[in-house]
């Protein structure tokens, strides 16, 4: 198993299909670090990078930034999405969508906010 990071290992960020896609962005594992730290709990990775295929198979957006392995959805360990979304909102993450039980980042140029939490 190849360590990323203190706490994350390349695996975690593979594509779920299993094509062997399997790398993050420096920046984004640096903020995903920065939530591990800040919150001390562990972090499950939902959504690393993808293949064409597979975010396609998936219903994914055709310029995810999943697909340049700048993004991950992420779930902290004992910790609400919305307190993971302030933080990383106060951080100025450049992409950040909101959802119930998890939460997207990535580091897009330009940057992006969206909510598809439920009201």
């Amino acid at each position: 198993m190849s360590r990323l990071s203190d706490n994350f290992l390349r695996s975690e960020f593979a594509c779920k299909c299993g094509c062997g896609f399997d790398t993050v962005d420096i920046d984004t594992l640096k903020i995903i670090q920065s939530v591990r730290d800040h919150f001390e709990q562990r972090i499950k990775i939902t959504s690393g990078c993808r293949c064409e295929a597979y975010n396609r198979k998936i219903g994914g957006s055709p310029n995810s930034q999943h697909l340049y392995a700048r993004a991950a959805d992420i779930a902290v360990e004992n910790v609400p999405a919305r307190l993971v979304q302030e933080l990383l909102d106060q951080w100025d993450v450049p992409g950040l969508g909101y959802y119930d039980n998890f939460t997207h980042l990535d580091t897009r140029t330009g940057g992006a906010r969206w909510d598809k939490r439920k009201r």
